[in-house]
């Protein structure tokens, strides 16, 4: 345990001190010293953020890039906009996080049997990941995969996390045709034997909530799924 999980943190580093996308490490610095309003007395992160929680996780949660204003600003995943204001409730309620709040990565969360990444680390203009910025990151998701050997089950928060994930794990010559697999909100499906069971949301972002296309009842019912699913036994 100790290992892996030092392995994971040295991993993170490796991430915050990444400059593969020169585009978007000015992107995120601009954003930092221009800030929002609301945020002017905050030091903002503006680097790479990295990913967190138990790393001996059942369940790994794969989202799509920080916020510009949330994790660029507060240096951890889903922490301080109205996407983390959404999501972090509903893991409270399911049993995966300690707490329903997350407002800064010195407040105390801490995820239970979970653990959070996303494809790409830096915050990209108008929420929108280039191909190119997606696989200069995902030698880093890929290794996190590795590591998070525990994993059983993949939540995957929106169709690019979807793809993004399917892109690493499907890359062996006897993976079924991608076709096979569709996005929908609430599906599950079991992938080729040794990979976790993937499970599918709609991303947690305003755009999503604020309209009632994914409500808290939807996100919890697919948490409580999963949360049942992991309490079922191991086959092999």
């Amino acid at each position: 345990m100790v290992k892996i999980k030092r392995e994971l943190a040295q991993l993170q580093q490796q991430v915050i001190a990444c400059t593969r996308c020169p585009k978007l490490i000015a992107y995120c610095r601009k954003v930092a010293q221009e800030k929002r309003r609301m945020y002017r007395d905050c030091e903002y992160w503006g680097k790479p953020v990295p990913s967190f929680g138990d790393p001996h996780a059942g369940l790994l949660i794969v989202g799509l890039a920080p916020g510009a204003h949330g994790a660029n600003r507060t240096g951890r995943m889903f922490t301080g906009d109205r996407s983390g204001d959404f999501l972090y409730p509903c893991l409270y309620e399911a049993g995966f996080a300690n707490q329903p709040t997350s407002r800064d990565r010195d407040d105390g969360l801490e995820l239970r049997n979970c653990y959070i990444t996303a494809p790409l680390r830096c915050a990209p203009p108008l929420n929108k990941p280039a191909p190119d910025e997606l696989r200069n990151c995902q030698p880093y998701f890929e290794r996190e995969l590795e590591l998070l050997a525990d994993v059983r089950a993949v939540l995957a928060l929106g169709r690019i996390a979807f793809d993004a994930y399917l892109h690493v794990v499907g890359q062996g010559k006897d993976f079924p045709p991608r076709s096979g697999f569709v996005f929908s909100h609430g599906a599950s499906m079991n992938l080729p034997p040794g990979l976790p069971r993937l499970f599918c949301s709609y991303h947690p972002s305003q755009q999503n909530t604020q309209t009632g296309r994914l409500t808290a009842e939807m996100l919890q019912r697919v948490l409580h799924d999963i949360r049942d699913f992991l309490g079922s036994p191991i086959t092999r």
